[in-house]
Parts: C-alpha cells; structure tokens; sequence
C-alpha cells in the first residue's frame, strides 16, 4: 500500500480551484510525502496534461482527485432570488453572472482516464464511487481512498471496497465531503478519526485543521496512519495561490462555513462576499459555483481578496512558505519531536 512505503506521514489535499499545480504535486511527493492532483473543475484534456506533467517532474508514487457529481434533479429553491441578490456584487467587478447549470464536473471521462493513466490513488470527494468502478480501479491496481464526513459514511465506504478513508473534520478549509450537503454539525479531526477507528478496519488518513507538527502527531498518536494537509501548502512555492490569497492566509482572521460561493458547504477566511451573502445562500452546487465563477474571476484579477473565496483551514495563520519538500520535512520532523516528546512525559 502506498501509506507503507512513505518517509513522511504527508499527504497533500487535492486543492481544487487553482492552488494545485502538477509542481506541488511532484514536488510532494518527490520530497517522500504523497500528492495528490485536483481534476475537480477541469477537463479531462486538461487533467491528461496535467498527470503527464507530473511524470515529467517525479517518478514517485501520486494520486488524483475526482468529485463524484451530485443529483441533477435535486432541488435548488432560492437560486433565482440569490443570483439577483448577488448581481450587483458581479457588476462591480465588471462583470455578469455565469449560467447557473449543473454538470457533473466530466466524472465518467475522468474516472476513465484514470483507469488507463493509473495514477497510485484514485480518490473521491462529495460521495462514493459505485461497487464496481472500485473494483474496476483496484483491478488496474489503483488503490481507492473515499473521503468521509462521519462514521456512517466511511462504513459505507468501507462496504463499497474502499482501500482508505480520507477523514475531513470540521476543521478543515474547502468543501466539505460529506455525501450529503446538509445542515448537519460537523465533527472535529480527532472525534472522526476514534469514533471511525473504533468501527472500521481500514487505513485512515485525518484530515482538518493539520497544519504544522503537533498537530500532525496529534492524529498519528489518535490512530491515524497519515496526515492529510491542505492550507499547510497554499503558501509553498509551487502552490498557485494568488498574492492576495496568501497574504490573508498569514493573518489571523477568522473563517465559516458558506454556500455563498458555490452552493455547497466550505470553509474559508471570512471576507466581504461571505459575510454579506452567506445569510440564505442556497444548497445548489454546482449552480452557484458556475453563476459566480465570472465574478470570483473578476475579483482575483483585481486583487481583491473581498470578491472570492478564500479556502483554508481554522489553522491557517500557522501555514508556512517556502518549498514544499521543505514544508513536508519541517512539519513531518516537528511530528516526529511532538511525538517524541509526549512519550517522555515533555509536554
């Protein structure tokens, strides 16, 4: 199993939107942590690039990221009054509102490129693939990683033949996983991770809030066998966070669950747009996502922090910059002494 064969207890979260780069992939997984890919929003031409420039830059294990698309007939009430509320704000940028439509992000083309390309892992965000798309995976020998919310899903998971669960608790900055786009409160890292532990027997990999070394031992010690991070490499080098992304990533503004952005539950720095539009924001991903994708665009060649969305986790303010081999190797050897420590009674 790829989690066996690590230097470091480092994955990198697939960062979907622009952040990731096939660069912070390589260089990941190069430095003996393990990187993931987003194909979340581009297309499968795209995604072909991309897996083929990380081949290019490393011959080490790495994985992609798909969304497993949601119900094209779920209900969107209040996406016609919210888009009108929100037209303004796209106006002031110069710019109008995209189609609200629904798409299912090219899933079957990606899955199926994925079982010819046969990256390490495939993983899934937003549900579970079908029993036999896993099992077609692992016949390609692509090991399968479900991203889950609660316990309940991950037994679902764990039914459908996942090889690994992903654990994202509340903490954590993106979208939210969960199967389901609810209402629902959320459970912390290490709540996830003991209450999963205790029913399943699978690899887990915590994800949440992760974002220097204590923290990361903090889950080894809870049972995890890996760390999954995110905002800890949104300011690395190689990460494509824009200027204005990374400064508010180094202050210590606080962050909330919105759906103003993209319809569906994710966590980020708290700014104008969020605080003025989270208040009735409809359940309707990917509608939202598409109508507001022309103003966020707009916002970011501004350099308006104000205008988009700015994921990261409650932890942000710790990430650090620098190359990310670097930052798999500070934040893995700071693990190492946490954990060092705690067993000497150091604390």
């Amino acid at each position: 199993m790829v989690l066996d064969e690590l230097r470091h207890p480092i994955v990198l979260a697939p960062l979907a939107g622009g952040a990731s780069t096939p660069e912070l992939t390589a260089a990941v997984s190069s430095a003996g942590g393990f990187g993931f890919l987003a194909s979340g929003y581009l297309s499968p031409e795209a995604l072909e690039e991309r897996i083929a420039l990380v081949r290019e830059l490393t011959d080490a294990p790495f994985g992609v990221n798909l969304f497993v698309p949601g119900d094209p007939d779920a209900p969107t009430e209040g996406l016609e009054d919210y888009l009108r509320r929100v037209a303004p704000d796209a106006a002031g940028y110069g710019a109008g509102l995209g189609e609200a439509r629904y798409d299912d992000d090219g899933y079957l083309e990606k899955l199926a490129l994925i079982g010819s390309l046969r990256p390490a892992v495939a993983s899934f965000t937003f549900g579970c693939p079908e029993p036999e798309q896993i099992e077609a995976l692992k016949d390609a020998r692509i090991e399968v990683w479900v991203t889950v919310t609660s316990p309940r899903e991950g037994q679902l998971a764990a039914k459908a033949g996942a090889d690994a669960l992903v654990l994202q608790g509340a903490e954590a900055g993106g979208h939210r996983a969960s199967f389901v786009d609810s209402d629902e409160e959320p459970l912390s890292t290490l709540v996830l991770l003991r209450l999963t532990s205790a029913r399943i027997r699978l690899p887990l990999i915590a994800s949440g809030g992760l974002t220097d070394g204590p923290a990361v031992a903090a889950v080894l010690a809870g049972g995890a066998r890996a760390a999954q991070l995110g905002s800890a490499f949104l300011a690395a080098d190689e990460a494509g966070t824009e200027p204005a992304y990374r400064k508010a990533l180094r202050t210590s503004a606080p962050t909330a669950l919105t759906r103003a952005f993209s319809g569906r539950r994710a966590r980020g720095i708290v700014n104008r747009f969020m605080a003025d539009h989270s208040e009735g924001a409809p359940a309707a991903y990917p509608q939202v996502h598409h109508a507001t994708s022309p103003l966020r665009a707009a916002a970011r060649e501004k350099g308006d922090p104000d205008g988009f969305n700015l994921w990261a986790g409650q932890a942000h303010e710790l990430a650090m910059s620098g190359p990310a081999a670097e930052i798999v190797r500070s934040i893995s050897g700071d693990a190492r002494r946490a954990l060092e420590d705690a067993a000497n009674g150091a604390l």
